[in-house]
C-alpha cells in the first residue's frame, strides 16, 4: 500500500502573492480593436486642437 503525500503550499502562494488573477476579474474588459479607435480619436482630437489653435 503506497502512502501518499500531501504537498504543503510553499510561502509566497500561502501569503497570496500567486493568486493575482481574482482581482482581475472584476475589471472593464476592452477589445483591441477598441484600444485602438479611442488611440486614434484621441489623436485626431489633438491634431485638431493644433489646427484650431495655434
Amino acid at each position: 500500500m503506497a502512502t501518499r503525500r500531501r504537498r504543503q503550499a510553499g510561502p509566497m502562494s500561502a501569503a497570496g502573492l500567486i493568486s493575482f488573477y481574482e482581482e482581475l476579474e472584476g475589471r472593464i474588459k476592452l477589445s483591441p480593436a477598441t484600444v485602438l479607435a479611442i488611440a486614434l480619436a484621441f489623436s485626431l482630437l489633438v491634431i485638431m486642437a493644433h489646427i484650431l489653435f495655434p
